[in-house]
């Protein structure tokens, strides 16, 4: 007998959506992969954080049109509008399928950090710990996530700033540190294009992975009071928020490190407060970066969770995800997930050493198929508007028909590059076994 499903509960506040979109920005791609996007092009990084970040600014102000346009419609919602249930079974399942490992990922890094501490144990322990936590914590109501998660981000943010004058004040001498020369790091190992303009290019996978999550606001919207006038607001400081925490914090890094020194091992803030002669402000760093991405982690939970409930109303996923608590947590779904994450969690187990490199890259593919969609969704609805809302997308359709373009290159040429095979594959069957899914999807429903 099937149970009368609950609706979500509305208690996030506007200060919680503006730091859930923080939080799903800032963590693993940053203080982890950005050793990864470094060894592929060096100081140019920065340029390719900034592309990415210009993209990023159009595929959420085309999401946050439409959220308004259409007001208590997510983004799986808004897909179905625009395309029909099909569409909106491959993306809402590739959405969570895209969460969940990055959310293994975000846990991963976290039980690496406490490797920082704890070196002997084995990173599956550590991680599995971490899950522990972190699934916990979404067992309560909405609005105790929502608190977590304002001051998880809040963390992160204060120590993102610290680590930026701090290091501003390493790079010009104020603070007195063993480095020579930091201004000669920029352009003294192979220029600030190393690898050249392909080496930049390169590292683009992994710049998409680290900006995926900021359309978390897509789907915190319905559970989010006055998203009218919030969206916006969170929107439009998505390029200072790109350039706050991402080109400024790896200029300094670049400054302190030179890029091919850079040991992946650990994280690069923390090895630079460590070749700086500060010890102690590193144990604090690591500190900050375990509680980051336990934040996105924390943001991963909610995605999953509510994109099953989401698809369970629209007949895209089994019924039993309508279940929620008495306190509106969608526990099925979290159940399921949970479930999803400790199995990528035993991959640690098997391959310790490749694990987090190898799940990094799968995201940043289906991160850009869901970019991609959004923007169609958008050329399909705006004629469709009932009201104009005074928020919308500058420069349409041109700017919207740019991204697409500027996505789909990167996501072709990726595709075919044999360095990216494994998540080519992974992701390319994916697609495929969501897609084959979808003809017999109203089945499953049942």
């Amino acid at each position: 007998m099937e149970k009368n499903p609950q609706e979500l509960k509305r208690g996030l506040l506007p200060r919680h959506v503006q730091f859930i979109a923080l939080a799903g920005m800032i963590g693993t791609g940053i203080f982890k992969g950005s050793a990864d996007t470094l060894h592929l092009a060096g100081p140019s990084v920065v340029f390719a954080y900034l592309i990415g970040g210009l993209l990023l600014f159009i595929v959420m102000t085309a999401l946050g049109e439409m959220a308004i346009a259409f007001p208590g419609l997510n983004v799986q919602h808004l897909i179905k509008k625009a395309f029909g249930y099909r569409a909106s079974f491959i993306v809402g399942w590739l959405y969570w399928v895209n969460w969940v490992l990055v959310t293994v990922v975000e846990l991963l890094a976290a039980g690496s950090f406490l490797k920082f501490w704890f070196p002997p144990a084995p990173l599956w322990l550590l991680s599995f710990i971490c899950a522990v936590f972190i699934i916990g914590i979404n067992l309560f109501q909405v609005k105790y996530y929502g608190e977590l998660e304002f001051w998880f981000a809040g963390v992160k943010i204060i120590a993102l700033i610290a680590f930026i004058v701090l290091g501003f004040l390493l790079v010009i001498g104020v603070i007195p540190s063993p480095i020579e020369n930091p201004l000669f790091n920029y352009t003294g190992y192979g220029g600030f294009f190393p690898n050249g303009l392909k080496g930049t290019f390169s590292a683009f996978l992994i710049v998409m992975f680290s900006y995926g999550g900021a359309e978390l606001i897509g789907v915190a919207v319905t559970e989010t009071k006055d998203s009218e006038r919030v969206l916006p607001q969170v929107i439009k400081s998505t390029i200072s928020r790109v350039i706050l925490f991402y080109i400024f914090p790896i200029l300094i890094i670049v400054g302190l490190v030179p890029w091919n020194q850079v040991s992946g091992v650990d994280s690069p803030f923390v090895q630079v407060f460590s070749l700086a002669g500060l010890p102690g402000a590193a144990h604090v760093m690591n500190f900050v970066l375990l509680t980051a991405v336990l934040s996105a982690a924390n943001s991963g939970i909610y995605a999953t969770s509510r994109t099953l409930f989401s698809m369970a109303q629209s007949g895209e996923a089994p019924k039993r995800f309508l279940q929620t608590s008495k306190k509106g947590i969608p526990l099925q779904g979290i159940f399921i997930t949970a479930t999803a994450i400790l199995f990528g969690i035993f991959l640690a187990y098997l391959t310790p050493d490749r694990v987090i490199g190898y799940l990094m890259s799968i995201p940043g593919f289906t991160v850009m198929l869901i970019w991609i969609s959004i923007c169609f969704a958008q050329l399909k609805l705006r004629p469709q508007y009932e009201r104009q809302p005074q928020f919308r997308l500058k420069g349409f359709p041109y700017t919207t028909l740019l991204a697409i373009a500027a996505l789909l290159t990167i996501f072709v040429s990726f595709l075919f590059n044999s360095q990216n095979s494994v998540g080519s594959i992974v992701s390319i069957t994916t697609v495929l076994v969501i897609t084959v899914l979808s003809f017999i999807g109203k089945k499953l429903s049942m």
